[in-house]
């Protein structure tokens, strides 16, 4: 366990060195958990999450019965709340998870949204 963690801290601070999200250009960060998958879209310029949306979350609605349909629909919520605040383009962060399974669920469901990466 403590290895599988350590491996993704340090694939995480590559990613981190390589991008960050700007005012114009903000970080669509993920995190995902046994239960549920998490999104925020974060200004790193001045350290503030703007929008977020997770699985577990009141106002997400369940739209399938697995994880993946879960994920896709996180995505179009979060891409859904980004854009009535006036985001369109964003920097994708998968936090040093495969881009695969879940993650990439919640890609695709962000860019049906209407999200640009």
């Amino acid at each position: 366990m403590v290895m599988k963690l350590s491996r993704r801290d340090r694939i995480k601070k590559g990613i981190r060195k390589r991008l960050s999200g700007s005012t114009a250009r903000p970080r669509l960060s993920v995190f995902r958990s046994n239960k549920g998958i998490y999104a925020q879209i974060i200004d790193d310029v001045t350290g503030k999450t703007i929008v977020s949306a997770s699985s577990l979350s009141k106002d997400f609605v369940a739209s399938g019965t697995t994880k993946s349909d879960q994920s896709t629909a996180v995505g179009k919520l979060v891409a859904s709340k980004a854009i009535a605040a006036g985001i369109v383009d964003v920097v994708f962060d998968r936090n040093g998870y495969l881009y695969h399974g879940r993650i990439k669920s919640l890609a695709e469901g962000a860019r049906e949204g209407g999200l640009n990466f």
